[in-house]
């Protein structure tokens, strides 16, 4: 768990430094909503925030909670993403890793205006979660990212 913990750290830290050094960037930011398959359906709540390197590159770092009814009961299970956008055209290619307390699951997919992104990837169960079953295999998830403070100038 300690490992984990300086994972995460280490991941925010490196997004905040990354934005803090892009002069005249400033971070978009607000809440998301989405589905995930993976071995059962989970609906997810994050915050995020996004920012650009430089000018033909996004990177978002978001944090939030996976929902699930499972084997009679709720369950809820916390949960760090990192996204890496490989273009700023109408589609956005993009490289994320998520990571929770029993899973890591890195991910490939493609966001429209990063508004819409639609993802594919592999879970890999680190442990598992007491009274539930393991979280590995295939995902795939839908997530809406609703931008609070993005204007066009």
């Amino acid at each position: 768990m300690k490992k984990l913990i300086l994972l995460l750290f280490f991941s925010c830290s490196l997004g905040i430094g990354f934005a803090q050094t892009a002069p005249g960037k400033t971070w978009i930011w607000g809440p998301s909503v989405g589905w995930q398959y993976q071995r059962g359906n989970f609906l997810k709540f994050s915050g995020w925030g996004l920012f650009a390197p430089n000018d033909k590159q996004y990177m978002k770092i978001d944090a939030g909670a996976n929902l699930s009814w499972m084997r009679e009961q709720t369950t809820v299970i916390p949960e760090l993403g990192f996204t890496y956008y490989l273009s700023d055209r109408l589609l956005f290619p993009f490289l994320k890793a998520e990571i929770t307390p029993y899973t890591v699951t890195p991910k490939i997919g493609i966001g429209v205006f990063s508004i819409i992104d639609f993802g594919l990837g592999y879970g890999f169960a680190m442990q598992t979660k007491s009274n539930f079953k393991p979280l590995e295999g295939f995902t795939a998830s839908i997530n809406l990212n609703i931008p609070l403070n993005f204007h066009l100038n």
